[in-house]
């Protein structure tokens, strides 16, 4: 039977059209691949998953895949008075879901969802001020809900109450290495998870996750309707009709909005898969590959209005009007509504320098600041949500990794350093720092970042020293390099991000300002960069130095002699190195890994957890050093574009 699972029933909330191109992997490009073992082992969902069973020794799991045998298995088991069920089975008619964790007492039930989110128990974070459920823990309870109802339908009499069981920040753990208790085997799409040699010693803390009872927010889904494409609608009426819809695998009609921006049904128009958002938007509005070419109000950047537009029937960027952003003029700088006024518009004549926008005198007075030698820096980073050591808490900010580029007044650049920590159960912050500071306390050149990404990872690792058990020797001086690079410190670093937002602007970014857009877009129009970088001087001899390449080429030629100007594709197979997993012809690794932190902290996260043969995990390193290695390349790479355009 076609199913309507929790996992369907979450996509259906998100948009229900997307019923019908999930399950077609054949057909369909999917970016989210549903459940993605990535996505679970990027957010740590593995281990939450384990360490919640921990709780309740006495359980036993319904481990049979198949609907039926695991609807068999589950009755047999639920025919006791008392039991404990991991992934129990539990179907009525179109529906059926597996629940994490089912305590059955005579007729009362716990029904426990296990979410890897993280959560407060000293300041609960579910209730709004304003709605009664806040939006960023609405789909968690309408999960829940979802399930609740399902096994209402199939045990009528049952007297149920339900859960949330989620990491809780403010519990601190009381024994070391719990990160590393599960270790995760992969067969193919198959996982399972088993106990380590550190299981051995291994005694469940009870309150490093939080159990929480919901049936006060369920009871508000059941009153007032489960929330998608923008309006309520009652719990038994959405779950009957998109069940029937994917049982007879019945398109629903679209109903596009900004939501549409992050739709991993999403293909590129190369791709040989079929692209569900680009049939949505036909289906409604007889966009053709023309009209798409042409741009969307979807494409505006940070723009906060697209559903109003929408909804107007204003789909095209050409029918953006100037009553509908409020542009503030930002001098010679541009604001964020003159930058997304010149996405929709264009750029005036008089300040086209060929498809782009440079605010020069801004950008000289800024380099004008800056100090040689320039070092750019580049953090990896991931939140576990199993604390590494004791006194650690859930989800502490991990930095395992940096990049480390220099150029030196005289224009020559070099790979400086680099540093890759990530030995399973080894905190690698305090190591991170001194390696950090023994590369940049030679010299008082500006330090560069992109985003303010790295000045809260070391803002962190500052609280770290403080609270830690046992602080380095050296935990004073970490603390004071730190403090020095961090904001109002007297080596601030400067954000190259910011720069961009306010004084550069390419049609190709559609406004962004992510450095994976803006380096192709500026080698797109910047003859210097095409030149210098389509030789093989990286990594050569009297040419740049790198510690990953050799005689490298960043803008070689295809077969077709055309020059390819993104180097983020050329490290596409390094991405598929890092995750494990395939990636398509012109798709971000980043994008593929759906869970805050990107391909890297994913591939950090096998590392740590998955068990791997030395030759993967050797396989694995090389392709992050490699990885990061551009990070701050192309950071490089921008600050020569606009050094050239200024003419230093």
């Amino acid at each position: 039977m076609r199913y309507l699972t929790k996992s369907r029933f979450k996509l259906a909330v998100e948009c229900p059209t997307k019923l019908f191109y999930t399950g077609k992997p054949k057909t369909y490009r999917d970016t989210k691949q549903e459940d993605s073992f990535l996505q679970m082992l990027a957010e740590g969902g593995y281990q939450v998953g384990q360490l919640a069973k921990c709780q309740f020794p006495e359980g036993v799991e319904v481990e049979a895949t198949d609907h039926q045998s695991a609807l068999a298995q589950t009755a047999r088991l639920l025919q006791q008075d008392r039991a404990v069920v991991f992934e129990a089975a539990i179907a009525f008619g179109n529906f059926f879901v597996r629940v994490d964790i089912l305590v059955k007492d005579g007729n009362r039930y716990e029904l426990i969802e296990v979410k890897a989110k993280s959560y407060d128990s000293t300041r609960p974070d579910i209730a709004g001020s304003r709605v009664p459920i806040k939006s960023g823990m609405r789909p968690y309870i309408e999960d829940v809900a979802f399930q609740a109802w399902v096994m209402r339908q199939a045990y009528p009499g049952a007297q149920i109450s339900t859960f949330l069981m989620m990491p809780d920040k403010s519990v601190k753990a009381s024994q070391d290495r719990l990160n590393q208790i599960f270790k995760i085997v992969r067969d193919g799409k198959k996982v399972r998870v088993t106990r380590s040699a550190d299981a051995a010693h291994f005694t469940p803390q009870a309150d490093l996750l939080a159990k929480v009872p919901v049936d006060e927010f369920v009871e508000v889904v059941y009153k007032d309707g489960v929330g998608t494409n923008g309006f309520l609608q009652p719990m038994d009426q959405a779950a009957n009709d998109w069940a029937k819809a994917y049982a007879d695998d019945q398109k629903i009609p679209p109903f596009p909005g900004a939501k549409c921006s992050s739709c991993e049904f999403k293909a590129a128009s190369d791709d040989e898969l079929q692209s569900g958002f680009h049939e949505c938007w036909s289906q409604a509005y007889g966009f053709t590959a023309q009209d798409f070419a042409q741009g969307t109000v979807l494409d505006l950047w940070n723009f906060r209005k697209k559903d109003d537009l929408i909804s107007q029937g204003r789909i095209r960027l050409s029918t953006v009007q100037p009553g509908d952003i409020d542009v503030k003029d930002g001098g010679e700088t541009l604001s964020v509504s003159e930058r997304q006024w010149m996405q929709a518009k264009g750029i005036s004549p008089e300040e086209d320098r060929g498809g782009y926008w440079l605010a020069e005198a801004h950008m000289r007075r800024e380099m004008a600041s800056w100090r040689f030698p320039y070092h750019f820096i580049d953090f990896e980073t991931s939140a576990v949500a199993i604390p590494f050591h004791q006194g650690m808490r859930p989800y502490e900010q991990v930095a395992f990794q940096y990049s480390h580029h220099v150029m030196h007044g005289d224009g020559r650049v070099e790979h400086k350093g680099q540093f890759l920590l990530a030995e399973p159960g080894v905190f690698p912050n305090f190591e991170f720092a001194r390696a950090l500071k023994a590369e940049l306390e030679g010299d008082t050149g500006t330090v560069f970042m992109w985003s303010h990404h790295e000045n809260t990872i070391l803002n962190r690792i500052m609280v770290q020293l403080d609270e830690s058990l046992s602080p380095p020797d050296d935990a004073d001086e970490l603390r004071l390099f730190l403090a020095s690079l961090t904001k109002s410190g007297e080596r601030a670093m400067v954000d190259l991000c910011e720069l961009a937002k306010a004084g550069y602007f390419h049609v190709a970014t559609k406004g962004s300002v992510s450095i994976k857009k803006v380096l192709p877009a500026m080698l797109a129009s910047n003859a210097w960069l095409r030149q210098h970088y389509a030789q093989p001087i990286y990594g050569a001899e009297g040419g740049m130095s790198s510690l990953n390449y050799k005689n490298f080429t960043w803008l070689p030629t295809d077969e077709h002699g055309q020059s390819i100007d993104d180097p983020y594709e050329i490290l596409r197979d390094l991405g598929a190195e890092m995750l494990g997993e395939p990636l398509a012809a012109g798709q971000d690794p980043d994008e593929l890994v759906i869970a805050e932190g990107g391909a890297a902290a994913t591939a950090y996260s096998r590392l740590q957890f998955e068990d791997l043969q030395d030759a993967q995990r050797s396989q694995i390193k090389q392709a992050l050093l490699r990885y990061c290695e551009l990070d701050t390349l192309a950071m490089v790479m921008v600050v020569q574009g606009w050094q050239s355009e200024v003419g230093q």
